[in-house]
Order: C-alpha cells, then sequence, then structure tokens
C-alpha cells in the first residue's frame, strides 16, 4: 500500500492535475469566503462551507478520474493487480493518495477562520464542525470517484459520471420535498448527501451523520475492491 501512496501522490505533481485542483480550489473558495464573508462584514463560515459543495462536485471528479483509468489507458493495471499487494492494499493507497491532495486542498478553511478571527471571535466549536464535515464529505466523494475509475479506461468518461453521481446525491434531497409518500421521502432525505452535510455547516455534530459518511466511503470502497477482484479473476 505504501508503494502505491507514494507513487499515486508524486504522480498528483508530476502532472497538471494535482496543481489543477489545487489552483482552481483556492481561487474558487476564495471568492466565495470573500462574498459570504469579507464582503458581508461577517464572521459566520456555514455559507461558504454549503457552497464548497458545488465547488468539489466538479473538482472531486477531476481528482479522482485518473485514479484507476490512467493505469488502464497506460496497460499498466496487470502489473499492479498482480503485485505482491492485497487489492484492498491498492484501493486504499490511491484513495489515501487522492485524499491527502483534497486535504492540502482544504486547509485553505482554516486559514478563513483565523482570518476572520482578526475582526471578531467566530465560534470555533462551529468552525472546527463544519471542517469535520467538509473531511467527511470530501472521504466520501474521493472513495465514489476512484470507484467509478475502476469501471472505465476513459478519464473524461469517469469525471464526467462521478459529478452526475455527486450531483444527484445532491438533488436527493430537493427530489424527497416534492414526494407526497412520507417513508419514500424520509428514505431520499436519510440517504441525501447535502441533508446529512448541512446539518455540520448549522454546527451540529451528529454522530449518525459522522457514521453515514464514513460508512459511504467504506462502501465505494469495498466495491472499488470488488471491481478489481472480478477483473483479477476474469
Amino acid at each position: 500500500m505504501g508503494a502505491i501512496f507514494r507513487r499515486d501522490l508524486l504522480g498528483y505533481f508530476t502532472s497538471p492535475v494535482g496543481y489543477i485542483f489545487l489552483g482552481v480550489f483556492y481561487a474558487v473558495s476564495g471568492f466565495f469566503f470573500y462574498s459570504s464573508s469579507i464582503s458581508a462584514g461577517s464572521t459566520d463560515l456555514s455559507q461558504l462551507f454549503v457552497l464548497l459543495y458545488f465547488a468539489l462536485l466538479v473538482l472531486v471528479p477531476i481528482l479522482t478520474m485518473r485514479s484507476f483509468s490512467e493505469e488502464k489507458k497506460q496497460k499498466t493495471e496487470q502489473c499492479i493487480l498482480t503485485a505482491p499487494v492485497s487489492l484492498g492494499g491498492i484501493v486504499a493507497g490511491k484513495f489515501l493518495s487522492a485524499f491527502v491532495v483534497y486535504l492540502i486542498g482544504i486547509s485553505c478553511t482554516v486559514v478563513y477562520a483565523v482570518t476572520v478571527s482578526f475582526f471578531a471571535q467566530p465560534d470555533w466549536n462551529v468552525v472546527l464542525g463544519n471542517i469535520m464535515g467538509l473531511v467527511l464529505l470530501g472521504a466520501s466523494f474521493v472513495a465514489l470517484g476512484i470507484f467509478i475509475s475502476s469501471l472505465t479506461e476513459n478519464q473524461m468518461v469517469a469525471a464526467i459520471l462521478s459529478m452526475v453521481l455527486i450531483l444527484a446525491l445532491y438533488i436527493l434531497q430537493v427530489i424527497a420535498n416534492y414526494v407526497s409518500v412520507e417513508w419514500i421521502a424520509t428514505a431520499l432525505t436519510s440517504i441525501a448527501f447535502s441533508s446529512r452535510y448541512q446539518t455540520f455547516t448549522a454546527g451540529i455534530l451528529d454522530f449518525s451523520n459522522v457514521l453515514f459518511f464514513v460508512s459511504a466511503t467504506v462502501i465505494f470502497l469495498f466495491l472499488t475492491v470488488r471491481v478489481l477482484e472480478k477483473r483479477r479473476w476474469g
């Protein structure tokens, strides 16, 4: 796993992908921070974290699209699948490398929180809750993107499919508002990433939501392992 992690992490910075993700994320989040906090004269960062969902909708798929698609395209997938490392280790290495780049990206939110603290004291419990929500949301998005990447050798297809699925996980909440059958609406709301994430942006730390995102991450990584397992023996 360690070798896969180091190789892929280095790969993000020997190709444009890592720089594109970080550069665009910093630019977009900086704009959101200015428009929602600085220009409004507010220390409330909750709106910033709400808006970041839409930035991640586009940027995380770009970050993860090459995870396995690139291996297929470069004909190196079989070398990895036959290497003396478990499939779980391969998937974990690729997940962690992308997740580390993601964490480097969202670290700017700490800078934003410190910046507003010079003007007025923010509610640090709410800020830390928001950051935790962003970490958990990103982990599930990265896992989802890696899973989609394992299904195709076309990076653009992987990126677009990931964007569509992330968007679908957002609009489930919207669909639930128009469903008249109560149990269906409740079910849609319970699996909507947006509704789970919004509790963090509201400063509410609900353990069930933490468990939800951790479970989603594990499920997508497990599905990726199953895809590779089928391909290894197929």
